[in-house]
C-alpha cells in the first residue's frame, strides 16, 4: 500500500492532489488542520493535512470471466436503475423544497414575480434575501426569463444558476478591480470607525514583507486612539517595519521625504463619524495636494446601506479610487456590494473576511461577488 501525506489550503484542493499524485482508486485515512510558516509566532497560515492511501496490488482476474462479465451486465442495469430512480427522486424533493421557500418569500415581499417561472423565482429570492437593489433583482429577472423563452428544452437548476452567475458577472466586467498601477508608492486608507482598516494594512504589508520581498513602511494619522497606534506598532514591530506618527499636516510631507527609498508606504487614518463631511475635509487638508497617493475607502458590509452611500458621497471630493469591503463573516446582506458598485460605478480591491493576519482577505474579482450573491453551483 503507497501511502502520502498531503497538505493544501482546502480540502477540494487536498483531494485534487490526492487524485493527481495517487490516482482515482485513492481513500482518505485522516485529516487535520495545521498551521505553517508564520513570523514570530504570529501570520501563520492555516492548511489542511491529510494521509491519503492506494492500494497497488492489482486485484485478481477471475477464471469464469464471462460469468463476471454478464454478472457485472446484470448488476451495472440495475445500478442504472437504481441511479435514475435516486435522480428522480432527488428532483423531486428539490422542487418541494424550492415551492416550499418561494411560498415563504412571496409572503414576505412586496415584489411581484408572478410573470417568472418558479424556479427563476427562486433564484430572485435569492438575490433579495442578500440585499440586492429591487432595480437589480428585476434586471435580473428580465435577463433569465429572455434567456428562458429562447431555450427549447426546460432549464435546470444548475442551468439558471449559471446563466445567473453570467449575468452578473457580464455586468460588472466594464467596471475596473484592483486596477491600483503596479508603480503606486503611497497607499491610503480610509473609512468611519471600526472598520478594520488597520487589520487590513496588516494583512496587506504582511503579504507584501513577508511573500513579495518588498520595502515597507507605516504612516498612521490616527492621533486620538492610542490603541490604534499601539497596534499598528505592534504590526510593525513584527514585521520589522518603520512606524511614522504624524499629528499635523506640516508633517506630511516630511514623513514622505523619510521613506522616500521605500517600495511602499501605508497610511493609517483617523476613524471617524464620516456621515459628518467636516472630518473628510479635515483629512483632505492633511494630504494637501499630493497626488500620487491610491486611496481605498474601507466600508463593512453590514453597515446600512443608505449610512454607506452617505459616506461615499462625502468622500467623492477627496477621489478615493476603490472600496475595500470588510466584515463579509459578518452578514450575508452581500447584496449591498453590488449596489455600491454599480451606483458609483466604482471596483473593489478587496474583502476581508475575518480577522486573522495575513489570512482572512481575498483580492475581488466580478466573479468573487457573483460567488458571494448566488452561491457555488454544487456541480462546480
Amino acid at each position: 500500500m503507497n501511502m502520502k501525506k498531503i497538505s493544501a489550503a482546502t480540502m477540494p484542493e487536498a483531494m485534487k492532489k490526492v487524485k493527481v499524485e495517487l490516482g482515482e482508486n485513492a481513500v482518505i485515512l485522516h485529516s487535520k488542520i495545521v498551521f505553517k510558516g508564520g513570523f514570530m509566532g504570529l501570520f501563520r497560515k492555516k492548511m489542511i493535512e491529510v494521509v491519503a492511501a492506494v492500494d497497488e496490488q492489482p486485484l485478481p482476474v477471475p477464471s469464469t470471466r464471462r460469468n463476471m462479465e454478464r454478472k457485472t451486465k446484470v448488476v451495472s442495469s440495475r445500478s442504472n436503475k437504481l441511479i435514475q430512480e435516486d435522480d428522480q427522486k432527488n428532483v423531486e424533493r428539490e422542487l418541494t423544497a424550492i415551492k416550499k421557500e418561494l411560498a415563504s418569500f412571496r409572503q414576505s415581499t412586496s415584489l411581484n414575480m408572478n410573470q417568472y417561472p418558479d424556479e427563476i423565482q427562486w433564484f430572485l429570492s435569492k438575490l433579495q434575501a442578500a440585499e440586492l437593489a429591487e432595480k437589480h433583482v428585476i434586471k435580473f429577472g428580465d435577463q433569465l426569463l429572455e434567456k428562458w423563452r429562447n431555450e427549447r428544452k426546460k432549464p435546470t437548476i444548475a442551468d439558471i444558476h449559471n446563466c445567473c452567475n453570467h449575468l452578473i458577472v457580464k455586468e460588472l466586467a466594464p467596471i475596473s478591480f484592483h486596477r491600483m498601477p503596479i508603480d503606486v508608492k503611497i497607499v491610503n486608507f480610509v473609512g468611519p470607525t471600526g472598520v478594520g482598516k488597520t487589520t487590513t494594512i496588516a494583512k496587506l504589508a504582511a503579504t507584501a514583507v513577508l511573500k513579495d520581498k518588498r520595502k515597507v513602511a507605516f504612516i498612521t494619522t490616527d492621533t486620538y486612539r492610542i490603541a490604534a497606534i499601539e497596534q499598528l506598532k505592534t504590526y510593525a514591530e513584527l514585521l520589522q517595519i518603520p512606524l511614522e506618527v504624524i499629528y499635523d499636516e506640516k508633517d506630511f510631507r516630511p514623513a514622505l521625504e523619510k521613506f522616500s527609498d521605500y517600495d511602499l508606504i501605508y497610511i493609517d487614518t483617523a476613524g471617524r463619524n464620516y456621515r459628518e463631511k467636516r472630518f473628510v475635509t479635515e483629512l483632505k487638508k492633511m494630504f494637501g495636494n499630493e497626488q500620487n497617493i491610491y486611496t481605498f475607502l474601507v466600508l463593512p458590509i453590514s453597515m446600512k446601506e443608505q449610512d454607506m452611500c452617505k459616506i461615499v458621497d462625502n468622500f467623492l471630493e477627496l477621489h478615493f479610487n476603490e472600496f475595500i469591503f470588510s466584515k463579509a463573516d459578518e452578514t450575508t446582506s452581500y447584496g449591498v456590494m453590488y449596489n455600491m458598485i454599480s451606483h458609483y460605478q466604482t471596483g473593489v480591491a478587496y474583502i476581508t473576511t475575518g480577522q486573522d493576519v495575513p489570512d482572512d482577505i481575498i483580492r475581488a474579482t466580478p466573479e468573487k461577488i457573483a460567488h458571494y450573491l448566488i452561491g457555488m453551483n454544487d456541480n462546480e
